[in-house]
């Protein structure tokens, strides 16, 4: 364990930045995706809006401990997260006002 307490902790903050764009990027693709298929989402309610409330809650957690990584990531999350809820309910209002 000392190992990992003598890296400093810049270093851990970069990595956890830069972990967390990337977990982000995999939420855009997921959007991307959503957005560009023409069917009805397949995406469950519990699943798209129970992320909404993790991100949130993670990046409050890093704003009360002042983690940049944590609140910085996660606020990215939330919006993306927002996104693909919005492009769900959005097409399953269309997809039901068809049948």
């Amino acid at each position: 364990m000392n190992i990992i307490h003598s890296i400093p902790e810049k270093i851990f903050e970069s990595i956890g930045i830069a972990a967390g764009l990337s977990a982000c990027l995999v939420i855009a693709i997921q959007v991307y995706k959503e957005y560009r298929y023409k069917g009805p989402s397949s995406l469950s309610n519990g699943f798209i809006f129970g992320w909404v409330f993790i991100y949130l809650f993670w990046c409050f957690y890093g704003i009360r401990f002042n983690t940049i990584a944590l609140w910085l990531t996660n606020a990215v999350a939330v919006v993306l997260q927002l996104a693909l809820c919005f492009i769900v309910v959005r097409k399953r209002k269309l997809y039901t006002s068809k049948t």
